[in-house]
């Protein structure tokens, strides 16, 4: 097992979210190297794939996002699980049916824990809890769409298990929650 020192650490941003710089020694089978990092301190989030059993539908939302936006990989909407950050002192159970009523207007209680684990280790503290939920048309509440005052623009996409998996293999799901999710729900016989 390694020994790791701090040596430096620094905040370069804290304005949403803090992304500090660090300097370290780790130590190992008695040798000593320094390493520095960027390390991004993003709060614990979960995410949910949505499933109708009756009428074999799955819903996700799409909405912009400037890294997409960015990385000049067309489109700029992106489809993705509802997904959101878990609020101080918050369950994640509590937080994914926070998201999933103001995302898309359903309020939902059968919901299912199936993974959990770090987004990207080498650089993000982010760390995902992956559920999945029953809805059905019964269970709707508003019209969702996110939350107007944070930004959020949020379009639901109802598709059918055959589609969702087309989209899957087809490569046209490429937000990577979204991806683990759907395919869970493929190697468990969900879709």
């Amino acid at each position: 097992m390694a020994e790791i020192k701090i040596i430096k650490q620094e905040t370069l941003s804290d304005k949403k979210y803090r992304l500090d710089f660090f300097e370290f020694e780790k130590t190992q089978n008695g040798k000593t190297e320094k390493q520095q990092r960027e390390i991004y301190f993003r709060p614990s989030a979960a995410a949910i794939l949505l499933f109708d059993p009756e009428r074999k539908t799955v819903l996700l939302t799409r909405q912009f996002r400037l890294p997409v936006h960015l990385s000049h990989k067309k489109p700029d909407m992106i489809i993705e699980a509802c997904a959101g950050v878990i609020d101080d002192g918050e369950f994640p159970e509590h937080a994914i049916v926070r998201e999933v009523e103001e995302e898309t207007g359903y309020r939902i209680s059968e919901i299912r824990q199936v993974a959990e684990g770090f987004t990207s280790p080498a650089s993000f503290m982010e760390y995902v809890y992956f559920f999945t939920g029953i809805y059905s048309s019964d269970m709707r509440v508003n019209e969702g769409g996110g939350k107007k005052d944070e930004g959020e623009d949020i379009e639901l996409v109802e598709v059918s298990f055959s589609e969702a998996r087309r989209m899957l293999e087809a490569g046209e799901i490429r937000d990577v929650k979204t991806i683990l999710l759907l395919q869970h729900a493929a190697l468990t016989g969900l879709l």
